[in-house]
């Protein structure tokens, strides 16, 4: 499709951030062409593999994923400022054919993390690609800071969840956004006793690292009435980076906003992958004569 220069800009979501990979799909069937992408945390790792045109291993990759193999990729690090330092995903970038180079990447790519220091947002658009995609992804409280280019990096979402600046500086003139945090019902949390059968978080998934030090009891009945830890965390996070990501888009709003609407799929859950994809794909569809008007 002819037009404007189009420009992604895919936020921050853990796990729903899979959705990305959907919204591609839908773009490339609609004729969108994009000229370049800017990343926050899980959309720094999407949009890395597609500015590297190797979406389609990252895709097999993402759905290849069990909770089993999930787990076994946790490298625990409890002294190390997080829960995991999560180096397996720099090793799967290299894996899936990612260039180690930002600048030898053949469409542009720009992350967005978070300095520890000053709290700045930090726009990584050269140098080492997986550090740079793994300090955008430093969910805080669950992966270790890293450092690089000199600064300790936390999650990207903490500063700017949604990289519409980004872009526009990279040289957008549209920006189409993603933001699969959306919370349709405005409800961040709902009490509700795990289960795996139901596709929540278990505990009994955990490495056996993680019992003691955040004091799991595997044996005792889940209380529906007392949010875990990974309930917390998220919740936490998700409430801070809304208001964030609020304020943001007042100020620099994208062209076309395709907000995600998942009720059931924490941030963690990394192996529900294909219930991300279908709806990434299936939002990005239903604004199909949005973003073409948009585009053209």
């Amino acid at each position: 499709m002819s037009g404007e220069r189009v420009g992604l800009a895919l936020g921050s979501g853990g796990a729903r951030g899979w959705c990305h990979i959907g919204v591609m799909r839908a773009l490339d069937d609609l004729g969108v062409k994009p000229a370049l992408v800017a990343g926050c945390s899980m959309g720094a790792l999407v949009g890395v593999a597609w500015a590297a045109d190797r979406l389609d291993a990252l895709e097999a990759w993402v759905l290849s994923l069990t909770p089993g193999k999930y787990v076994g990729l946790m490298d625990v690090r409890l002294g190390s400022g997080g829960l995991i330092e999560a180096r397996e995903i720099e090793v799967m970038l290299r894996d899936i054919g990612v260039a180690d180079r930002i600048e030898q990447l053949p469409r542009p790519f720009g992350a967005v993390a978070t300095d520890m220091e000053t709290g700045r947002e930090v726009w990584l658009k050269q140098g080492a690609t997986y550090p740079a995609v793994r300090g955008s992804v430093g969910i805080p409280g669950v992966f270790s800071p890293i450092r690089y280019q000199g600064k300790w990096l936390l999650d990207g979402g903490l500063s700017n969840p949604i990289p519409v600046s980004l872009a526009r500086a990279m040289g957008a003139e549209v920006v189409i956004a993603v933001n699969p945090n959306a919370k349709p019902r405005g409800r961040f949390w709902k009490p509700s006793v795990p289960s795996p059968s139901a596709g929540g978080w278990a505990a009994s998934k955990l490495p056996k690292e993680w019992h003691q030090a955040l004091g799991l009891n595997l044996d005792a009945t889940p209380d529906p009435k007392n949010p875990n830890y990974f309930e917390v965390l998220n919740a936490s996070i998700e409430i801070m980076t809304d208001q964030i990501r609020r304020s943001r888009l007042a100020g620099d709003p994208p062209h076309v906003l395709v907000n995600m609407a998942f009720e059931h799929l924490t941030a963690l859950e990394l192996h529900r992958g294909a219930e991300a994809i279908e709806m990434g794909y299936a939002r990005t569809m239903a604004l199909a004569d949005l973003i073409r008007e948009a585009c053209l």
